[in-house]
């Protein structure tokens, strides 16, 4: 069953919050990042090589974080641009509706349940599919 407008105007509600979450996180973490480097100019004191390993894993676990939200913002991004188009709601492989239920769980979703379990079979082990997200 194809989505009311009242579904798709939830939808893109839910959306715009969930891109500005985001967007205010991945300014938090850079905001963070430039204060620590700034912090490790000035306090230029030798350390031991296990707290330069410590921060080295820091600084990697942020690039990490800021680059799944950056990524989160592409989705919910091309799930407005789904919206603009009018092709929010199906499915991208099989062109079936993708339930309500299963977009106000998952609003970014570009696949039915179906299609989407079988593409994460089929591309279980491909290093460009990080979860639901593969670059195409």
């Amino acid at each position: 069953m194809a989505l009311t407008k009242t579904q798709v105007s939830k939808l893109g509600r839910e959306l715009d919050k969930q891109y500005a979450a985001f967007l205010e996180e991945v300014r938090d973490a850079l905001e963070k990042s430039e204060n620590q480097q700034y912090v490790e100019l000035i306090d230029r004191a030798p350390a031991d090589s296990g707290d330069q390993a410590t921060r080295d894993a820091l600084a990697d676990l942020n690039l990490a974080i800021i680059d799944r939200h950056v990524r989160e913002i592409r989705d919910i991004e091309a799930a407005k641009a789904r919206i603009a188009d009018g092709s929010f709601g199906t499915c991208t492989d099989c062109r079936a509706d993708i339930g309500f239920e299963r977009l106000l769980a998952y609003p970014t979703a570009k696949r039915c349940f179906v299609c989407q379990r079988q593409h994460e079979k089929t591309y279980a082990h491909d290093p460009s599919c990080t979860g639901i997200t593969c670059i195409e």
